[in-house]
C-alpha cells in the first residue's frame, strides 16, 4: 500500500469516526437535553479558564482592595476583616498569626497609609473591577447570551465589587449566627450568599433576564460557597500551617491560589447549570426563562449537521 493511499484510508476513518461521534452527541442531546445543552455550554464557557481567570482577579486585585482598605479603616474594620477571614478558612496557629500581623500592620503608625496613599486605594478599587468584568463575561456565556449592544455602565462593575468587599467582611458575623451559632450562622451565609448571586446576575447581565430565571444559579451557586466554606474550616488550616512550615509566605500563596480556583470553578459551574435548568423543562415554563442556544446545541441556529455514515 504506498503512503498516499494510506493517508487518505486514515483520514476516512478520522472522518467515519468524527461523524459518529458526532451522531452519538447529538443522539444524546435529543435524548436528554439538558446533559448535552450543560456540555456544551461548559465549553462555550470555557470552565477552568475563567475559574482561573476568576481566581487570579481575586487574588491579585480584590484581596489587595481588602487590605488597602484596612489600612484607612478604623480599628473596628481590622477587627472585622480578621474575624471574616478567621471564620472563613478557620485559621489556627502560624498562619492566622500571619494574617493577623498583615491585618493590624498599620495600627498606630499609619506607615501603611503613606505606603498606600489615597491615589493608591483608588487605583487599588478601580483595578478590582476586572473581577466584575470577569464574573460579568461569565454570566453571559453562561445564559448564551450575545454581546450587549451598547456598553454596560461602568458604575456596575464598581458596585458589585463594592457589595462582594461587604460581604466578605460580615462573613464573621454571618458564621457565627450572630452569637447564636453554627445551628443558624449556616443557614444565614447560604441566604446570603443566594441574595448575593441571586443580584450579581441581575446586575452584571444589564438586565436582559428577569429575576425569577436567575434563581437557580444562585442557589446553586450558594450551596457550593457554603459547602465549601465548611470544608475550608476542616482542610485550610492544617493545609496552610503545613505550607508555612515548609516553603514560607509562598505557600500561603500556592494554598489560598489553589483554594480560590476550586470556589471560582464552582461558582462558574453553578451559574452556567443554573441558566440550563431554567432554559430547559420543568422549569423553563415555570419560570418563563428566556431560551437561548449556544452553537453547538440542539435547536441552535447554524447547527452543523450530522455528516454520512453517523
Amino acid at each position: 500500500m504506498s503512503a498516499p493511499e494510506a493517508l487518505r484510508r486514515a483520514q476516512a476513518r478520522l472522518k467515519a469516526t468524527r461523524a459518529a461521534a458526532l451522531g452519538r452527541f447529538e443522539s444524546m442531546q435529543d435524548r436528554w437535553p439538558v446533559v448535552g445543552a450543560l456540555l456544551v455550554r461548559i465549553v462555550n464557557v470555557g470552565l477552568m479558564d475563567a475559574a482561573t481567570r476568576l481566581a487570579a482577579q481575586l487574588f491579585l486585585t480584590t484581596i489587595p482592595l481588602l487590605f488597602a482598605l484596612g489600612a484607612f479603616g478604623p480599628d473596628s474594620f481590622r477587627s472585622r476583616m480578621l474575624s471574616s477571614l478567621r471564620a472563613t478558612f478557620g485559621l489556627t496557629g502560624d498562619s492566622a498569626q500571619q494574617v493577623k500581623q498583615v491585618v493590624q500592620a498599620s495600627n498606630g503608625s499609619g506607615s501603611l497609609q503613606q505606603t498606600v496613599g489615597w491615589i493608591g486605594l483608588v487605583m487599588a478599587l478601580l483595578s478590582a473591577t476586572s473581577c466584575s468584568r470577569v464574573i460579568a463575561r461569565v454570566c453571559a456565556d453562561a445564559w448564551a447570551m450575545p454581546k450587549a449592544r451598547s456598553r454596560p455602565a461602568a458604575w456596575r462593575w464598581l458596585v458589585w465589587i463594592i457589595c462582594l468587599v461587604g460581604f466578605v467582611l460580615v462573613q464573621g458575623l454571618l458564621r457565627d449566627g450572630f452569637g447564636a451559632g453554627l445551628w443558624l450562622g449556616i443557614p444565614l451565609t447560604f441566604l446570603a450568599s443566594v441574595v448575593l448571586w441571586w443580584w450579581t446576575q441581575h446586575l452584571l447581565l444589564v438586565r436582559r433576564v428577569a429575576w425569577l430565571p436567575l434563581l437557580p444559579g444562585a442557589v446553586l451557586c450558594a450551596t457550593a460557597t457554603t459547602a465549601l466554606s465548611l470544608t475550608a474550616r476542616l482542610y485550610m488550616p492544617n493545609a496552610l500551617n503545613r505550607t508555612l512550615q515548609d516553603y514560607g509566605s509562598l505557600g500561603l500563596v500556592l494554598t489560598l491560589l489553589s483554594w480560590l480556583i476550586v470556589l471560582s470553578a464552582a461558582i462558574v459551574f453553578g451559574i452556567t447549570l443554573g441558566a440550563v435548568l431554567a432554559q430547559h423543562p420543568p422549569l423553563q415554563p415555570l419560570l418563563h426563562a428566556p431560551v437561548t442556544r449556544s452553537p453547538g446545541e440542539a435547536g441552535a441556529p447554524g447547527r452543523p449537521p450530522v455528516e454520512p455514515g453517523g
